[in-house]
């Protein structure tokens, strides 16, 4: 009977329909696992084809290509007596697709088992990609029985506790669980709940990197079955470990302590998933770099400051568009965050456009007054240099709006809603400020920027303004933030109703307001580019009200 086992957690970076390249790095996360002596290298969900695949995962010639990748795999990389590798894919069985986690040992697939829970709420929608498993039994791997569930099958009792009645001995979990604030708690409660279910150890291995609008952020841990945690491995990082388990007294396993990193906190996590999804967005997808327009203000004072961390500043153009609403300190601080990051910097005045404009609609706007028409000419202008300067150049454009002003239509299509991505587009703007007083102080694991202040006290202390207008700020028309992102996070985040809303301090006429602004924003939000997610809810693959809707909460 084996008394010893030599389990490698590997969360690595897949990017989604690169199945060579994905083979490539299991590869050699697998040689590296070799020169430590592991017995099974353990991967995430869906990593050879990347996840979450979407609807690629609907051509039957990605499927096959797929397999046959991981059966050449099998026959090039573990013929050789090494360890074996424990990956997910999609597996087509009698005409279902299924969500699959494949064990490939000694030149060969040597079992396979079905994801049984598919998540079908807030970002996922695998009901309509896979058919669920049957409930799976252990496998059986150099005498010992591992129980494997995929990511969803750990969130309820039912698949660990048929694997513990089933004779599993160690419970193993493929994962690709999207980052969220306070998700990391809440996987290694619900792992310790499988744990006191069933009275079996458990390893954890989560993917990282950033796919679109979600961020994965690893933290791959090994757990006791005395609850106690062996080994967690780093956040918004690839990873991996080879964490040593014993048989012990009674022939249970027990995991010796391993590396532990700590993993981030509140504004920390937030940062540096917005660093990992930016950096992954712009580099997956073959952007050289990002454009962005710099105006003075906070929020693109932090988004500059992300991109540098991201992708560094060679790689980061401003842009400075000023108008004649345009505050000389706002040039001033435009120029100072650059010159702090170290980034290229242009100015590009957008008065002559705005003549040209008014010049040109004149005839047709006979006898009106200026009123919005005019300001969003101006933000249409600053959006058509950054795309031309995207166009001529080949940068990405982020537009550098944040969620508060996306919830309330504060935003200009075709203006600064422009760009291929946002940032901030999930942080509200309570918390661009606290982010930005918090990279001040802090470098942040792996960020690519300078150390030291780098968005002056200045930009943090001024009245927020989209300078549009003369002496313009957003509390002309707006509440101030922090009460105004209250009462958004109850709508948005929570759907309370307007009664449990007012019962927080709020007045009922801003309350209702507020929810009317939201709705009416419906249809800007579906044209905005995609942006890191952050809440438990984001404008995107987690919200999905309709535009057209006759509906009120407020009657």
């Amino acid at each position: 009977m084996t008394d010893r086992l030599a389990i490698a957690l590997a969360q690595i970076n897949p990017t989604v329909g690169d199945i060579r390249g994905n083979l490539d790095r299991i590869a050699e996360a697998r040689r590296r696992a070799a020169r430590q002596d592991a017995d099974l290298v353990v991967f995430s969900e869906l990593v050879v084809c990347g996840y979450p695949p979407e609807d690629l995962i609907l051509k039957p010639f990605f499927v096959e290509r797929v397999l046959a990748a991981v059966h050449g795999f099998a026959r090039s990389e573990t013929s050789d007596g090494g360890p074996a590798v424990l990956l997910g894919m999609p597996w087509l069985s009698d005409g279902r697709l299924y969500n699959a986690a494949v064990l490939v040992d000694c030149g060969e697939i040597a079992a396979v088992r079905f994801k049984h829970d598919l998540p079908n709420y807030a970002v996922f929608d695998e009901k309509r990609l896979f058919a669920a498993g049957d409930m799976p039994g252990p496998i059986s791997f150099r005498d010992v029985r591992l129980g494997v569930m995929v990511c969803e099958d750990m969130w309820t009792p039912d698949v660990s506790e048929t694997l513990a009645e089933s004779g599993a001995e160690l419970l193993v979990v493929p994962n690709g669980s999207p980052f969220e604030t306070g998700k990391g708690d809440q996987r290694l409660s619900l792992a310790v709940g499988r744990v006191i279910e069933t009275g079996l150890p458990l390893v954890y291995v989560n993917q990282v990197g950033g796919q679109d609008e979600l961020v994965f952020d690893g933290g791959s841990f090994a757990l006791n079955a005395n609850r106690n945690l062996a080994t967690h491995l780093r956040s918004f990082e690839e990873d991996l470990a080879v964490t040593e388990w014993r048989r012990g007294v009674g022939g249970g396993w027990v995991c010796a302590d391993g590396p532990m990193a700590a993993p981030p906190q509140d504004l920390e996590a937030v940062y540096r998933a917005m660093v990992l999804g930016l950096r992954d967005y712009v580099n997956k997808n073959r952007f050289p770099g990002v454009i962005l327009g710099l105006s003075g203000g906070i929020d693109s004072a932090l988004t500059a400051v992300v991109a540098v961390d991201a992708l560094g500043a060679d790689r980061v153009h401003t842009v400075m568009m000023p108008s004649p609403y345009t505050a000389r300190a706002s040039l001033e601080d435009a120029i100072e965050v650059a010159q702090l990051l170290g980034c290229k910097y242009d100015s590009i005045p957008i008065e002559p456009a705005m003549h040209a404009f008014q010049t040109m609609l004149a005839p047709a706007m006979a006898g009106q007054d200026p009123d919005v028409t005019e300001e969003n000419i101006q933000s249409r202008a600053r959006g058509m240099t950054l795309m031309a300067l995207s166009n001529k150049f080949g940068g990405m454009v982020l537009s550098t709006g944040n969620k508060s002003e996306m919830s309330v239509g504060y935003a200009t299509l075709y203006g600064d809603m422009c760009g291929g991505y946002s940032v901030l587009k999930d942080v509200y703007k309570t918390t661009v400020f606290r982010l930005a007083t918090w990279r001040n102080g802090t470098v942040p694991a792996g960020a690519r920027g300078p150390a030291g202040t780098v968005i002056p006290d200045r930009v943090l202390a001024k009245p927020p303004s989209a300078e549009l207008k003369p002496n313009q700020t957003d509390q002309d028309t707006l509440p101030p933030y922090d009460e105004l992102d209250d009462i958004l996070e109850c709508l948005v985040e929570r759907e309370l109703g307007l009664p449990d809303i007012v019962a927080r301090g709020h007045d009922t006429d801003l309350v209702s307001r507020v929810w009317r602004l939201l709705d009416r924003a419906e249809y800007k939000r579906r044209q905005a580019p995609p942006g890191v997610k952050i809440s438990r809810r984001n404008f995107g693959r987690d919200r999905r009200y309709p535009v057209t809707n006759a509906f009120s909460s407020l009657t």
